[in-house]
């Protein structure tokens, strides 16, 4: 057969008509013909076409897309700007496999590099040292009403110095909340930590803590496992089990009162002022439960937003439906006291 075959390829006919007459597989043939015989492992590497740039031929195409005038363009731009210009270095897909190549893919432009975040550490080692508040939202009598609830809380003895219920959060009424409690506590705190959020950062509340010298602390962007006290107060205190669905009105009769006994926001035995020598805690550690102590109600008195509504506050507990204190009472109250 091998004779029969290698005379047909003398007179001329092709491999494919001579393996045809001879009943030979041109795989055989080819492997046969293959320099070496059968080979074994990997596959020997592809030889370039003839056409095919050269080593000092790609320097050259890379040279051009990293002159001064293109080095921040795109190669499609590169290409066809050398074309305009009567200059055809290669093809558009080989410009990008010399850039590839060459690590060049990427954004081409000049970026700005911002550093890494740093996460915020405070760590305090008495009460009124540092504190950290945050605003939540509260459910209004109605669908699509919400009240606003601010609280600030000392991370060391988990006091809460200060709450505030307005009907939306406000800038010029989150200044006048924390000097008010900067004022009934009677010193400053040493730094005051918050979130990134619009009263956080606002203009009044900076000017407030710079004039007053207290270090300001914020999260980082959307993080918000940097602010965890808040974060849990808040949680321990819309998981009661006795926390209404909804609230009232904002009016000072009925209106939000602070409720005395077993108060949901949480404070320690470790008080301003108990004598006691807690550990110190800082805003990046998980928070720890504590137990609830039962303090004296304390009245609520009325205040006025910017935009006219009314707004309450006070230093503890938290704000009840308008003249309500069980859950079919609250129910009534959302009839009472819509707006």
């Amino acid at each position: 057969m091998g004779g029969a075959f290698d005379g047909l390829r003398a007179a001329g006919v092709p491999v494919s008509r001579a393996c045809f007459f001879t009943g030979r597989a041109r795989a055989t043939h080819y492997r046969h013909a293959a320099p070496g015989g059968r080979r074994h492992g990997p596959w020997p590497a592809r030889k370039p076409p003839p056409a095919a740039l050269t080593e000092p031929e790609r320097a050259q195409v890379l040279a051009v897309l990293n002159s001064p005038g293109y080095q921040d363009l795109a190669i499609p731009q590169v290409w066809a700007r050398e074309l305009d210009a009567g200059r055809y270095w290669c093809s558009l897909s080989t410009m990008y496999r010399i850039a590839r190549a060459a690590g060049q893919t990427a954004e081409r432009r000049a970026l700005a590099s911002h550093p890494p975040r740093v996460r915020p550490e405070l760590s305090a080692t008495g009460p009124g040292e540092v504190w950290t508040w945050d605003i939540t939202a509260l459910k209004g009598p109605a669908k699509g009403i919400w009240y606003k609830l601010y609280v600030i809380l000392d991370i060391y003895s988990r006091y809460v110095t200060g709450w505030l219920v307005a009907a939306a959060e406000d800038a010029v009424v989150a200044k006048d909340f924390l000097a008010d409690a900067i004022r009934r506590n009677g010193t400053p705190p040493v730094a005051i930590h918050a979130d990134r959020g619009g009263a956080m950062i606002s203009k009044p509340v900076s000017e407030l803590l710079v004039d007053l010298g207290v270090t300001r602390s914020h999260s980082r962007p959307r993080t918000s496992n940097d602010n965890p006290y808040s974060e849990a107060q808040f949680k321990t205190l819309k998981y009661s089990f006795d926390f209404p669905d909804r609230f009232g009105c904002l009016g000072p009769t009925p209106g939000l009162s602070a409720r005395g006994s077993s108060p949901p926001t949480t404070t320690t035995t470790d008080t301003p002022g108990s004598g006691s020598t807690p550990r110190p805690r800082s805003t990046s550690a998980p928070p720890t439960r504590s137990r609830p102590t039962a303090r004296p109600p304390s009245t609520a008195p009325r205040q006025r937003t910017p935009n006219g509504s009314a707004a309450v506050h006070g230093h503890l507990g938290y704000p009840r439906p308008c003249g309500s204190t069980s859950q079919s009472q609250a129910n009534q109250a959302k009839t009472n006291c819509l707006i």
